[in-house]
């Protein structure tokens, strides 16, 4: 297929979308051109130190990527609701026994499961109610639309 040829009658057109396509930058610029710019008070409250260790965040970072992965987060769904054997977790997902052993051994390093032994049984439940609370509010976050109050905030 040919494609059409630019031509100087095209420039205003194309100039137009882009002004538009731009409007909710060119906003937002004009407020901090009309006096909405922070001051040297806000920028104070920022500049406190962290008390967040490096290794804390490096702790957070390998706790989301394991609960990064569909088939351990339905995992982490279900012990929401409590205990469950390893068994039980594998016929509800429809994978093999080792699948779920393996996923689990993976959550359970990064101590977002504990596991108890009873016989021959192994129940997994989660870790603790900062780990059941992250989970549920990220998978209710995950429901929600998509609009959020910044953006109907630009539309005013």
């Amino acid at each position: 297929m040919a494609r059409a040829k630019t031509t100087a009658a095209d420039i205003p057109q194309a100039s137009a979308a882009r002004t538009r396509s731009n409007g909710a930058a060119s906003r937002a610029a004009d407020r901090h051109r009309d006096g909405d710019r922070c001051g040297p008070e806000e920028h104070a409250r920022r500049l406190r130190t962290s008390h967040v260790s490096d290794e804390q965040l490096e702790r957070t970072a390998a706790l989301f990527r394991a609960a990064g992965d569909v088939s351990r987060l339905k995992l982490l769904d279900r012990l929401c609701d409590g205990e469950w054997c390893v068994t039980e977790l594998a016929d509800a997902a429809g994978s093999g026994l080792s699948t779920v052993s393996q996923q689990l051994r993976l959550l359970r390093a990064e101590r977002i499961v504990t596991r108890r032994r009873a016989g021959k049984h192994i129940f997994y439940s989660l870790a603790d109610a900062h780990v059941i609370d992250l989970i549920r509010t990220a998978i209710e976050h995950a429901g929600e639309p998509h609009r959020h109050e910044h953006e109907a905030a630009d539309e005013d």
